[in-house]
């Protein structure tokens, strides 16, 4: 039903990330941003904060509920996208491209081991 990019790893509670050497940038699936419909506002750490996995880092915010986002890896946040901060449609619009939220120098890649590939979180959320 929707394309989950094969470079990504995913959560089951619907955050992607993309790791880069140390660096994983993270947002939400179209999946998640479909769910939620119009998105309003969004809450995320400021750059130097630190992350630990599984920990909530932030919050979307849509016309239909409140989402709570949560951390994929353990780290220090070193970009935050203040783009879809001060327009939180560009998460709607392209969530893997532009829609990102955040850049997190990650302490130990081997957290996203278990992370989901794109054909296991599309069974997850399709039903597959």
């Amino acid at each position: 039903m929707y394309g989950y990019p094969e470079d990504l790893k995913y959560t089951d509670t619907h955050e992607y990330v993309l790791l880069d050497d140390e660096i994983a940038t993270i947002g939400i699936t179209q999946f998640a941003v479909n769910q939620l419909g119009d998105i309003v506002f969004l809450e995320l750490p400021e750059v130097g904060a630190d992350v630990v996995k599984g920990n909530e880092i932030g919050t979307v915010e849509s016309v239909k509920a409140v989402e709570t986002l949560y951390s994929p890896v353990t780290g220090k946040v070193v970009e935050r996208n203040d783009a879809v901060i001060d327009d939180p449609e560009a998460v709607s619009q392209d969530p893997y491209g532009e829609g990102w939220f955040l850049k997190v120098r990650v302490d130990d890649p081997s957290e996203l081991d278990n992370a989901l590939s794109a054909s296991q979180y599309s069974a997850l959320v399709e039903g597959k």
